[in-house]
């Protein structure tokens, strides 16, 4: 069923939270957006500067407020939680931020009960497995931002080799948004070609996307945080826009393929954990996940990818 309004809650002003306000304010998509944080100034600074600027974007309302003011949100995206320091994997904040989500889940659900949960937080693939626990919502109603990001990561690679707009690459990195991710260059098409037929047919160069090329594309693709992190701190920018873009097709009701994390309920024999699949996102979240046929050595890297969340998630 579509969803009519267009009320958005972020939880976390931090980086990802403020700028993924950014975003949605230029976005169109929105007319109240309300930011909450444990910080009550913070999120009382960033809704000032955003409002500051009203009259350069689409008319909407911003305010800070309570986990009460969330009330009527079609979507409440949670980006609260420590951050990735440098040198240390997404896995690493588990604890901490499975604590801090075990606080913040119930507050947003007693307020918002008919919202769609977005979690964006770090590790996000075991902290929407966490939101789905605590907050007892049904399958769809809790996803993560997953591999939205990577994906666009590996687009823009592409793109940068290809000479191809990254708007007209398709392509997915599935699994953990994390160190186990999985490129799954064997479903890349260009023109409805897979990656070897247009090589080959392109003559631009000769370096065959099938090749090293594509081992050093998939480094690139798992190491992007770490790099980003290493020399200014924290990346925002890109998962912003990322979010913004499954909050579209949430509020549009879209019906869009994405590749965002929920509970896989044992597809390809792997266990019940959350993590990234190609999935039809529409107004109430994650309506299904579309069957996709992998390579051999992808199928099994995708199934350690979900054991390596899996053993997280017990150890919590």
């Amino acid at each position: 069923m579509k969803r009519q309004g267009n009320k958005v809650g972020v939880i976390g002003t931090g980086f990802v939270g403020a700028t993924t306000a950014y975003t949605l304010t230029l976005s169109g998509l929105v007319s109240d957006l309300v930011l909450v944080d444990k910080d009550k100034e913070k999120a009382l600074g960033e809704a000032m500067d955003l409002n500051h600027g009203a009259a350069f974007y689409p008319s909407m309302n911003v305010m800070a407020g309570e986990y009460s003011d969330l009330k009527g949100s079609d979507v409440v995206i949670i980006a609260a939680g420590a951050n990735q320091k440098p040198g240390e994997t997404r896995m690493d904040l588990a604890h901490k931020n499975a604590a801090i989500f075990r606080e913040i889940v119930p507050e947003v659900v007693r307020n918002a009960p008919d919202a769609v949960l977005l979690v964006v937080t770090n590790p996000v693939d075991v902290l929407t497995d966490v939101t789905m626990e605590v907050s007892g919502l049904p399958f769809g109603r809790v996803l993560g931002s997953g591999t939205v990001l990577d994906t666009s990561r590996l687009r823009h690679l592409i793109s940068v080799h290809t000479h191809i707009d990254a708007r007209n690459i398709h392509t997915y990195v599935l699994g953990e948004h994390g160190d186990s991710e999985v490129v799954a260059m064997s479903l890349t098409r260009l023109a409805g070609m897979d990656v070897h037929t247009f090589c080959e047919k392109c003559g631009r160069c000769d370096m065959d996307l099938g090749t090293a090329l594509a081992d050093q594309i998939e480094s690139k693709v798992k190491n992007a945080a770490y790099e980003i992190i290493a020399r200014k701190g924290a990346t925002y920018y890109a998962v912003a826009l990322a979010v913004r873009r499954i909050v579209e097709a949430i509020l549009r009701d879209e019906k869009a393929i994405l590749t965002v994390s929920g509970p896989v309920k044992g597809i390809f024999g792997m266990p019940n954990v959350c993590l990234s699949l190609p999935a039809v996102v529409g107004g109430e979240g994650i309506e299904r996940f579309v069957p996709v046929d992998l390579a051999k050595d992808e199928l099994e890297a995708l199934c350690r990818s979900a054991e390596a969340i899996d053993k997280v998630i017990k150890s919590l």
